[in-house]
C-alpha cells in the first residue's frame, strides 16, 4: 500500500456502492468498496484494483479507477462521472489489453511514464512519452474536474486524456484541423466500443474530416463513410439540422502563436455551466448527443445523427438527391438534368442528360448555364476557391460540375460527381448545378414545343381576360362615388408592374457614384412596386396604432398584405430633410445585400411626394426596446446578448468585407437593431449608408451624418469616415448591450458618456461592475470581461487603433485569442447635445462624395 500521506483521507460526498448498485448498466461492476480516494498519483504512488482504490478530480466531478463487467474476469481502467448514476464511461486506457483478474494497478513508473501492470506487474498500458531525464521522478498524474487526465513532469505537460480520446467527446476537448500550421499533429479521431460490454476498438469512428477543407464532422465504418455534418461556415454545421441542438455551442478557435485550428465546445456559454453534456460515438456507428438532467436523475438525448434515412452518406447515389416527406420516409430522385444510369434502380446513382459544352474541345461555354436549388445539403469533396467571380470561374473549367456561395465560407466549387446530397424543408445552402442549356428547365427537348404553344395559349387567354376587366371596371368606374371607391379600396391591386416601369425609368438616368459602381440601376431589379393606396389600407391609413416607432428619415407602421402577410411600412417624413437621393440609397443597398443578419427590403412605393419602403415584419420591434426598458431587459439573458453582439458583428463582416459591395452604414445603433421572432438581430436602415469603390479605404464628406454617442471623433471633427467608423459604433452599442445603458444616459453624472463609465471600472479592475445588473450574477465573468474588453478596442479615439470586423468576430469566437490593450480614450462631453438626429454642414471638399450628417435619438 502507498503511504498514508500520499492519500488525501477525506470521505467521499456520496457513497458510490449506492449508485453502483441502483443505476449501473446490467453486467458492469464498478469499485463499490472506495474507501481511499487520491486526488494525484506520484512516481512510488500505487491505485490497486483489489482495494477498490480511485483516482477522483479535485471538485469530485469524475473518478478514475478498475472496472469490469458480470461474467467477465477482464478488467479495465477508466474514467467516469462520480456522483452520475449510469455508468457513463468517458474514457478507457487499455481497451485492447484488458487485465485477468482483479490484482491489476495503476502507477507512475520509473522512467516519468503513467502505466497500467497486472498482477506479474507486467507492463498492459502506457502513456509511452519521452521524459527529459533529469526531472523524470518528478511525473505527476492528475484527474481535472473536465475529465482530462493530465500527467506533468514540472509545469510541462507531457501527456493528456483529452488528446488521446476513446469514444466520448466531452467540453474541453479540443479537436484540432488542417491548416495553414507547419506543425504535424495527431489526428483527433473518436473510436467506438466494440458492443456495449466490450470496450476494445470497435468498427466506428468519428472526426473531423482530415482531407477536407472547409471542415466537417464525418463518421466512418471501417474505411467507408457512413455520415458527415456538412460545412462549418463559422456558425454551425449546415448539413445537420440545429434547431434546438446544442451543437450550436461548438467554436472554431486559432491559435495565432502556432495557426492551429481547433473546434472547442463553450459548454459554460451555452448551459450556463449548469449541466453536463458530452458527444459519444456508439458501437452502432451512431454519434449521439447527451444532456445530463439534474432534476430528473437521467441523461437527455438531444441529438443523433444519423437521424434518418437521407442523413446515411450517399444514401441515393451520385447526382441524385434525398428528401424526406412528411410522413419519414425518403425518397431519391436524379438532380435536374440527371437520369438514372440504371432504370427502376437508384443504386447506382444518376448520369447527365446532355454533355455540356466545357466537355468539348471547341473550348465555347457560351450554352451552359446553373440550374438553382434551394435548401440544399451540399455534396462532399467541396473545394473552396478564392475568387470573386464563382460563376465564371466555375464555366471556365470543363471539370467544375456545380457551385455554391456560402456566407462564412465563400466560394465552393465541385469538379467531380455530386454525392451525399439531401433536400431540407428550412435552411440549408443554395446549390447551382452546371447544365446544356437543353436542360436548364425540364431537360426533355421533346416537350419544348409544346410546352410553347400551351404558354402561347395560356398568354392568350390571360391578355383576353385582363381586357374584359378592364373594360368592365372602367365601366363601374364611372357610377361608383368617391365614397364607395374609398369603400372598396380593398380591391387596389397590391403590385402595379407597369407603375414600377415608369419609377424605374425616372431612376434610369444619371446616379450617383456609389450606384454606378456595379450599374444597379432599378430597372434591373426585381424589387415590387406597391400602390400607395394598398399600403395607405394596409396600414389602417397609417394610424397611430399601427406606429412601430419614428426613425430619421420617418415613422414605421406595421401593415398587413390583402394575403395576410405583416410588413412594416416606412414612411418618408417630408421634415427629414432626406429627399429621392437618399430614399433610392437605402433601396438599392437593401435589394442588393442579401445576409441572414441584415432586414430584408420586400418592395416600395413613390406617388407624388409620399416615398414609402416595406420591408419583413420583424415581431419583436427593435433592440432598445428591450435593452433600455427596465422590465423589458430581463428578457435578455447573457447568452441572448451574447447572440445579438455576434450576429451584429457577422452583419457588419458582411457589409465591410464578404458582400459583393464595401458598404459603410454610418448609423449603427440600438434603435436600429431590429429583432425577429427568434430574436435574431438584423442591422437595418441604410439610409445613411455608403459603398467604396475598389481598394478605396477612407473618404471625406462635407456634411456628418450619425447619431450623436455613436459617431466616431474622426468623422465627428474631420469629416472622415471609413469601416472603422462601424467599428466605433459597434462598440459602444457592444457596451450598451452588456451594460443596459444608452450611452447618453451619463449627462448628469461625473461621467461625461458611457465610454468614461466603462473606462473607469475597466481602469480601476470593477468592469464586471458594468454589466446589467438584472444578469450580472447569471452571466460567465470571463465571456463579459472579454465582450468589455473587445468594447474597449473598439471605441479607441485614433481609427489604426481599433480592430478591423474581421478580427472583432475572431475575438468574440475565440478565447484563445490574445487581445490587446486599450488606449484611454479622450472622453470628449456629449452633455450638451441632445440626443436627437440633425445636419451639420461642413467645409466643401474635392470628392465626389457628399454625406449627409444624423445624429441620435
Amino acid at each position: 500500500m502507498c503511504q498514508s500521506s500520499k492519500y488525501h483521507p477525506r470521505p467521499l460526498p456520496r457513497n458510490p456502492c449506492h449508485l453502483y448498485h441502483q443505476h449501473f448498466l446490467v453486467g458492469s461492476e464498478f469499485p463499490c468498496a472506495a474507501s481511499t480516494s487520491i486526488v494525484s498519483i506520484k512516481h512510488g504512488d500505487f491505485i490497486r484494483d483489489k482495494e477498490g482504490e480511485v483516482l477522483v478530480s479535485n471538485g469530485f466531478n469524475f473518478v478514475m479507477g478498475f472496472f469490469g463487467f458480470q461474467n467477465s474476469s477482464s478488467r479495465y481502467v477508466g474514467i467516469w462521472y462520480y456522483n452520475i448514476p449510469g455508468p457513463q464511461v468517458i474514457w478507457v486506457a487499455n481497451r485492447n489489453k484488458p487485465i485477468n483478474g482483479n490484482n491489476g494497478s495503476f502507477t507512475i513508473s520509473t522512467n516519468g511514464n503513467l502505466v497500467i501492470l497486472d498482477e506479474n506487474e507486467k507492463h498492459v498500458w502506457s502513456t509511452n512519452v519521452s521524459i527529459i531525464q533529469n526531472n523524470k521522478n518528478n511525473s505527476e498524474a492528475v484527474l481535472k474536474d473536465d475529465g482530462n487526465l493530465v500527467l506533468s513532469n514540472g509545469r510541462v505537460v507531457l501527456w493528456e486524456s483529452f488528446e488521446n480520446p476513446s469514444d466520448t467527446y466531452l467540453p474541453g476537448m479540443k479537436v484540432h484541423v488542417n491548416g495553414k500550421s507547419k506543425k504535424k499533429r495527431k489526428s483527433f479521431f473518436l473510436t467506438s466500443w466494440k458492443s456495449s460490454t466490450d470496450p476494445s476498438l470497435g468498427n466506428h469512428t468519428m472526426g473531423i474530416d482530415p482531407e477536407g477543407l472547409p471542415p466537417q464532422i464525418v463518421i466512418w465504418e471501417g474505411e467507408k463513410r457512413k455520415w458527415r455534418s456538412g460545412y462549418w461556415d463559422g456558425r454551425i454545421f449546415t448539413g445537420v439540422n440545429m434547431t434546438g441542438s446544442s451543437l450550436h455551442g461548438f467554436i472554431l478557435n486559432m491559435d495565432i502563436n502556432g495557426g492551429d485550428r481547433y473546434f472547442v465546445y463553450n459548454n459554460e456559454l451555452m448551459l450556463n455551466g449548469t449541466s453536463f453534456v458530452r458527444f459519444q460515438i456508439g458501437s452502432d456507428g451512431y454519434e449521439r448527443e447527451f444532456i445530463w438532467n439534474p432534476n430528473e436523475k437521467n441523461w437527455t438525448q438531444i441529438q443523433k445523427g444519423p437521424q434518418n434515412e437521407c442523413e446515411i452518406y450517399n444514401f441515393c447515389g451520385g447526382f441524385a438527391v434525398c428528401d424526406l416527406l412528411v410522413s419519414g420516409s425518403a425518397t431519391c430522385s436524379c438532380l435536374q438534368g440527371f437520369e438514372l444510369k440504371d432504370k427502376g434502380d437508384l443504386s447506382g446513382g444518376c448520369r447527365r442528360m446532355t454533355a455540356l459544352k466545357g466537355d468539348m474541345r471547341n473550348g465555347s461555354f457560351g450554352e451552359d448555364g446553373f440550374f438553382k436549388l434551394r435548401c440544399m445539403k451540399l455534396p462532399d469533396f467541396a473545394n473552396v476557391v478564392d475568387t470573386t467571380d464563382c460563376e465564371g470561374d466555375c464555366l471556365k473549367n470543363g471539370s467544375c460540375t456545380a457551385y455554391a456561395e456560402v456566407i462564412g465560407i465563400g466560394c465552393m466549387a465541385w469538379y467531380d460527381e455530386l454525392i451525399d446530397v439531401q433536400k431540407f424543408e428550412h435552411g440549408g445552402n443554395t446549390l447551382r448545378i452546371r447544365l446544356a442549356h437543353s436542360d436548364l428547365h425540364d431537360g426533355r427537348k421533346n416537350k419544348a414545343v409544346v410546352i410553347v404553344i400551351i404558354l402561347a395559349v395560356l398568354a392568350g387567354l390571360i391578355c383576353l381576360g385582363m381586357f374584359v376587366w378592364l373594360v368592365r371596371r372602367n365601366k363601374r368606374k364611372l357610377k361608383v362615388s368617391t365614397d364607395s371607391r374609398r369603400k372598396n379600396s380593398d380591391l387596389i391591386p397590391t403590385f402595379d408592374a407597369r407603375k414600377s416601369r415608369e419609377v424605374s425609368a425616372e431612376f434610369s438616368g444619371p446616379g450617383s457614384v456609389e450606384l454606378s459602381l456595379e450599374g444597379n440601376q432599378l430597372s434591373k431589379t426585381k424589387l415590387p412596386f406597391y400602390n400607395f393606396s394598398c399600403m395607405s389600407a394596409a396600414t389602417n391609413n397609417f394610424s397611430e396604432q399601427n406606429k412601430l416607432g419614428q426613425g430619421g428619415f420617418g415613422p414605421v407602421y406595421k401593415g398587413k398584405l390583402p394575403t395576410g402577410e405583416e410588413i412594416a411600412v416606412k414612411r418618408l417624413s417630408r421634415r427629414s430633410g432626406q429627399g429621392l437621393e437618399e430614399f433610392k440609397n437605402e433601396m438599392m443597398l437593401i435589394v442588393k445585400l442579401q445576409h441572414r443578419n441584415l432586414v430584408r427590403l420586400m418592395g416600395y412605393s413613390i406617388e407624388g411626394e409620399e416615398k414609402l419602403l416595406v420591408y419583413e415584419f420583424m415581431p419583436n420591434k427593435s433592440l432598445d426596446y428591450f435593452l433600455f426598458d427596465p422590465i423589458k431587459q430581463a428578457q435578455l439573458n447573457w447568452a441572448r446578448r451574447f447572440e445579438i453582439i455576434e450576429g451584429i458583428a457577422r452583419g457588419l463582416l458582411y457589409l465591410h468585407r464578404d458582400s459583393r459591395l464595401r458598404v459603410i452604414h454610418r448609423d449603427l445603433k440600438a434603435s436600429n437593431i431590429l429583432l425577429d421572432e427568434n430574436m435574431n438581430p438584423k442591422i437595418s436602415d441604410f439610409g445613411l449608408a455608403r459603398i467604396f469603390d475598389g481598394n478605396q479605404n477612407e473618404s471625406n464628406t462635407t456634411r456628418v451624418v450619425g447619431t450623436y454617442g455613436y459617431i466616431s471623433p474622426e468623422y465627428a471633427m474631420e469629416g472622415l469616415f471609413s469601416v472603422k467608423s462601424d467599428v466605433y459604433s459597434f462598440g459602444v452599442l457592444l457596451l450598451e448591450i452588456v451594460s443596459g445603458r444608452k450611452n447618453s444616459s451619463f449627462r448628469h453624472s461625473d461621467d461625461s458618456s458611457l465610454i468614461g463609465y466603462a473606462w473607469h471600472l475597466w481602469n480601476e479592475r470593477r468592469a464586471m461592475e458594468l454589466v446589467d445588473s438584472c444578469i450580472r450574477d447569471s452571466s460567465p465573468k470571463n465571456n463579459a470581461l472579454r465582450c468589455i474588453h473587445i468594447g474597449m478596442l473598439c471605441v479607441q479615439d485614433s481609427a489604426g487603433h481599433r480592430p478591423n470586423m474581421s478580427n472583432v468576430v475572431l475575438m468574440l469566437e475565440s478565447e484563445a485569442t490574445t487581445l490587446p490593450l486599450p488606449v484611454q480614450p479622450l472622453i470628449t462631453s456629449t452633455r450638451r447635445y441632445e440626443d436627437r438626429e440633425f445636419y451639420m454642414d461642413g467645409l466643401d471638399v474635392s470628392n465626389d462624395l457628399t454625406v449627409t450628417m444624423i445624429v441620435g435619438r
